[in-house]
């Protein structure tokens, strides 16, 4: 039992260093893109059409399981996540929010229980922004539970519930980093402000990408300074809208 729970961690540890090397190198127009499945056979589908990492959204997920976002129950959010996690052998993050009021430790060791290799972490609660150097040390602390075990996706949300002032997004992004994040997420950060945070901001930078065409392609993102791509719950909407009208075509 000992030796099968050594090997566990050991997988584990081997995936975090795959999916921390997929954001290394990365060229303008070439950024990781990371689907973000809200079930098993989401994740499933999207491994099997080639991508070589996967980050949850917990929108997605609170859909998929009948809550509003923000409202899933942590315990269900972990089993959601250990579920994608058993479906697929590449690296899978997480979002989950802003950690559910966990202590750094517990949040680290729930983490590392359901196999996910990363996770993100946001500076906001119930729509305010947090006081940054506090969420610093918060990050700091996650870092020292974590080492190497995972990739810290830490969520700057000043382009929500702020002001939207690039400058003060990189200054909460240098704290962040200097606490110990892999990696940034300014997340609604319009395009034409991409090349003034990525000049601004250490290491790799993950944004947001639309589905409905109305904003840059991923590629696009890549070249104006986006390391990685993610969509929230934009896959798990499409897929409902997708179905809705299956059901519509049933139902006429």
């Amino acid at each position: 039992m000992g030796s099968s729970a050594s090997g566990s961690a050991s997988g584990s540890a081997s995936k975090a260093e795959v999916f921390r090397g997929l954001h290394r190198g990365r060229v303008p127009g070439e950024p990781l893109v990371l689907p973000g499945p809200w079930d098993a056979a989401a994740a499933r589908v999207f491994v099997a059409a080639g991508f070589p990492a996967l980050a949850t959204p917990s929108a997605g997920i609170a859909a998929s399981l009948g809550y509003a976002d923000g409202a899933t129950p942590a315990d269900e959010m972990f089993a959601a996540v250990a579920r994608v996690v058993r479906a697929v052998d590449v690296p899978v993050s997480a979002d989950v929010e802003g950690g559910y009021g966990l202590a750094p430790k517990e949040l680290v060791e729930r983490l590392l229980e359901t196999g996910a290799v990363g996770c993100n972490l946001e500076d906001s609660e119930a729509g305010l922004l947090q006081d940054p150097s506090r969420h610093a040390d918060r990050l700091a602390e996650v870092r020292a539970a974590a080492g190497d075990r995972l990739f810290v996706n830490a969520r700057v949300d000043t382009f929500l519930y702020g002001d939207g002032d690039p400058e003060r997004a990189i200054e909460r992004a240098a704290l962040y980093v200097a606490a110990g994040a892999d990696c940034v997420y300014p997340i609604g950060a319009p395009a034409d402000v991409l090349p003034l945070l990525r000049a601004g901001i250490e290491g790799p930078l993950n944004v947001f990408a639309r589905l409905d065409g109305a904003g840059p392609s991923p590629a696009a993102l890549g070249e104006l300074g986006a390391t990685r791509v993610t969509f929230g719950p934009g896959l798990q909407r499409a897929a409902t809208e997708a179905l809705r009208a299956i059901a519509e075509t049933l139902a006429g």
